[in-house]
């Protein structure tokens, strides 16, 4: 029975993540599909070909994202869409909403600056306790100027939505850099702190703590 468990275990572990990523893979490709409503029914290609084929919304999507980032990346386009974020501006509910996000995606896609760039430790939510965190920003003006040290904006995420969380401002001499990658971090969140990333073997005398001698062979 126990070999037996063990082989079903084994099974579900190979099927499960499979069937899960297939499962997401086909609800976003669907989606995608969705896309090609855009296009007049006459011209859509399964008037023309007879059959409809999975994935041409796909490349599509990605056409017209594209065609979008050409046009915003013009002076003509930057102009377009000054004026549409000015038109949202101006309704109340719809202007919090799209600020928020915008503000957010340029966070997480801009390749500048240090936001979400680093995996910290820091102590929350009181001292003695550790939590995951990501830096966001490091000139924190006033903040920094009244407390008199050099602080550090941090987004401490909740699990397994790591898209909320909160915002904290710690000391940056209370603060624990990680080796971690930013994706291996997001892993250890959205499982619960099941999957755990590897550390170098090269990587343990680093740390501050005397680790029993089985850990070190």
């Amino acid at each position: 029975m126990k070999h037996l468990r063990r082989y079903l275990v084994a099974g579900l572990l190979v099927w499960i993540p499979l069937g899960v990523t297939i499962f997401i893979l086909k609800v976003l490709i669907g989606l995608m599909d969705r896309t090609l409503l855009l296009i007049p029914q006459q011209y859509r290609p399964e008037e023309w070909l007879g059959f409809s084929v999975p994935g041409l919304g796909l490349i599509l999507t990605l056409l017209v994202l594209l065609v979008t980032g050409l046009l915003a990346a013009n002076i003509v386009g930057r102009s377009m869409v000054g004026l549409w974020e000015s038109l949202l501006d101006r309704i109340p509910v719809v202007r919090s909403v799209y600020s928020a996000a915008k503000n957010f995606t340029e966070i997480v896609f801009s390749d500048s600056g240090q936001s979400f760039k680093k995996v910290l430790l820091i102590e929350y939510p009181r001292k003695g306790i550790y939590s995951l965190a990501f830096q966001t920003a490091t000139n924190l003006g006033e903040v920094q100027g009244r407390m008199g040290e050099q602080m550090v904006c941090t987004f401490v995420p909740t699990t397994p939505n790591p898209t909320s969380g909160y915002i904290i401002i710690v000391p940056k001499k209370d603060i624990i850099e990680l080796d971690m990658e930013i994706d291996e971090a997001l892993k250890m969140i959205i499982s619960l702190g099941v999957i755990i990333p590897t550390w170098g073997k090269d990587q343990i005398a680093e740390l501050p703590l005397e680790l029993p001698a089985k850990n070190k062979e």
